[in-house]
């Protein structure tokens, strides 16, 4: 008989279908789907002996085969259901068909939800579970890995034996090992009673055999490992892993940084799951030499788009606290890899590469020693403002709020580069972040500004939009827009006149926002700028003064001050006592006047009951208007004999 004719009877047929589909051999397993295809067609007795072997559930696994949307396809038909019911048929050839596509299917991320709440299906799983074929223990494992989300699923799954059976599991082959793993993860996050059940599994022998895992020659099941282990430690603080064994986890997952397998792209998300938000792991982490580490895959250009994003949001995380880590990496020289990062190809890896450079630009010490104000990285991000994509626009706004501050020796790039142009665009953006941000970078970039950017910059803005922007439906952008104007009229009684600029729309805007009950730090901020204003010339001091006196017309008795001074907020009495010091300096004609008007308004007799505020910044305030009180009454004595 020819080799061809061998190779074409549907038992070999249907065995590379398997195999290939396994193998994601995509030439070899199309060809396999034509031939047989071509024996059907007008051939009942083929038809039948076809599906008697499993043809239709292996076809269907070949669909899923490493394509996600294969995967989306078939679930989509609605064929999981079936395939599932498959493995309940009496000829062996068709449930290993079925096994073998259910297996490529729960390994995608488009897996269906299985019901392990309904009785049927939960006995039907654990009679998949606790099966001797290993095929079907690992599809079962699989399931259950996409199929207990919620915390009664994952309390059904664990009183039903399911966290007992796939612990001995994970005696058998790497396959059944990591879909055990995987089940295992999904049953234990953020289940502190599963943990517990799972550390006494066996007499603490699960826990051990974890600990092992970590050292396993393939790199899947090392990953798998230190994952489960972090998401123990993450379910319940009693089962913790000491300092110890999160250092060998750190180590483990670093190393797994150099394998070109799935296990080192996930790798960096597990470690930054590990460290997040936690300062003695950061330290732990600089211990080790894991930044030298990190930034030597960060200069690799062979790195993946996905472990390059996990590389830089590690960095981002470790810089977010530590002040030695952030010059570190300056010592190291990122900066340039950093620049490569923004211009990325990936969008993910630019936002990456946008948190880390805001942490970084965090550094009070490199700030200070002028040694962060590159231009390149200012103008790196400028071209991310025009991302088509608001998610960069957003992270890049993010980095720009904590750079511009790096050029208060110098002008900004922003500014000789059309920065502001763009900010000042995205300032009256539908989202709200990007909204808040670009104020945020506006007000720290007027932070800095000499009289000719501050000019400049107002006249980008122009006035009646920074109003708006007060008046904002967010609390936060009201905050940072009154303090942008704070900023604006700092430092000279020149740049005071914008707020009574175009009929007082400025100086309107905060009255109305503080009258009118708004979150306490908008208040804060709205109280420092009426202090700013209430230090300039005696027209000034009397347009905060008639703020700050109720009168007939708004139909209250007791002045908002009052109210403030009175709050909770230490930050509030503070800047709300500031305005009243400024309105109180005895320089001036008409101070004599305002003080009395202020005594009147029981806004002095308020602060004399502040006399001992817990706040020490507000307490010494409170001393100094009473001193300047006194003194203006003592001149007033001195002038009358």
């Amino acid at each position: 008989m020819p080799s061809s004719a061998a190779t074409n009877r549907p038992e070999d047929l249907m065995e590379k279908l398997g195999v290939c589909a396994t193998d994601k051999q995509g030439e070899v397993l199309l060809k396999a789907l034509r031939e047989v295809k071509n024996q059907i067609i007008g051939n009942k007795t083929k038809k039948l002996l076809y599906l008697h072997l499993g043809a239709a559930a292996a076809a269907i696994g070949s669909f899923a085969c490493g394509v996600e949307d294969g995967t989306r396809a078939v679930v989509e038909a609605g064929a999981v259901p079936h395939l599932i019911q498959i493995l309940s048929h009496p000829d062996e050839k068709v449930v290993d068909a079925g096994v073998r596509s259910l297996r490529m299917i729960f390994q995608s991320k488009l897996a269906p939800k299985y019901d392990v709440l309904e009785a049927k299906n939960m006995k039907f799983l654990l009679s998949l579970l606790n099966s001797n074929t290993e095929n079907l223990t690992e599809v079962a494992a699989r399931i259950i890995s996409h199929s207990c989300d919620k915390y009664e699923e994952q309390n059904v799954l664990c009183d039903a034996g399911a966290l007992q059976r796939l612990v001995d599991l994970l005696e058998g082959s790497s396959s059944q090992r990591e879909a055990c793993l995987h089940a295992l993860v999904a049953i234990a996050r953020n289940n502190s009673d599963i943990a517990t059940k799972f550390v006494q599994i066996n007499n603490g022998r699960g826990l051990i055999t974890l600990t092992d895992l970590m050292y396993d020659r393939h790199p899947q099941t090392r990953f798998l490992a230190c994952k489960f282990l972090i998401t123990l430690g993450q379910a319940s603080s009693c089962h913790a892993q000491e300092l110890q064994t999160k250092t060998k986890l750190i180590l483990v997952l670093v190393e797994l940084l150099e394998e070109p397998s799935q296990a080192g792209d996930d790798a960096s998300f597990a470690l930054l799951d590990l460290i997040a938000e936690k300062e003695d792991l950061h330290k732990q982490a600089m211990s080790i030499n894991i930044i030298e580490k990190l930034c030597y895959y960060l200069e690799n250009n062979s790195v993946s788009a996905k472990r390059l994003q996990g590389i830089l949001l590690i960095i981002a995380e470790i810089c977010s606290k530590l002040e030695i880590c952030r010059c570190h990496l300056m010592s190291l020289q990122v900066l340039n890899a950093l620049m490569d990062a923004v211009k990325h190809e990936s969008a993910d890896v630019r936002i990456a590469a946008c948190k880390c450079i805001k942490n970084i630009f965090r550094s009070i010490k490199n700030l200070s020693a002028d040694c962060l104000s590159n231009d390149a990285v200012v103008l790196s991000l400028i071209q991310l403002l025009q991302d088509s994509f608001t998610s960069i626009q957003d992270a890049a706004l993010g980095a720009i709020c904590n750079v511009v501050v790096a050029f208060k020796a110098k002008r900004s790039p922003l500014i000789k580069f059309g920065g502001v142009t763009q900010l000042v665009q995205l300032s009256k953006s539908m989202d709200s972040s990007v909204r808040l941000k670009s104020v945020w970078a506006l007000r720290n970039l007027m932070f800095i500004a000499d009289r000719a950017d501050k000019e400049f910059i107002i006249y980008e803005l122009t006035l009646s939009s920074l109003a708006i922007l007060i008046r904002d439906s967010e609390n936060l952008i009201q905050e940072q827009a009154m303090a942008l104007v704070c900023n604006l009229v700092a430092g000279s009684a020149d740049y005071i006149k914008y707020a009574f600029a175009e009929e007082c729309v400025i100086l309107n805007a905060v009255i109305r926002q503080l009258k009118s009950n708004c979150a306490t730090p908008v208040c804060v901020q709205g109280m420092f700028l009426l202090a700013n204003i209430a230090a300039g010339d005696e027209f000034h001091k009397e347009a905060v003064l008639s703020a700050v006196i109720p009168s007939q017309e708004d139909g209250c008795t007791a002045s908002f001050i009052i109210r403030f001074m009175q709050s909770k907020d230490h930050f509030l009495r503070t800047a709300s006592v500031w305005c009243i010091l400024n309105l109180t300096n005895p320089v001036g004609e008409n101070s004599s006047l305002r003080i009395r008007r202020l005594q009147d308004a029981r806004i002095l007799p308020q602060i004399k009951l502040m006399v001992n505020d817990p706040w020490l910044d507000c307490k010494f305030r409170v001393r100094t208007v009473l001193e300047q009180c006194m003194s203006n009454e003592n001149m007033q004595k001195l002038s009358c004999s």
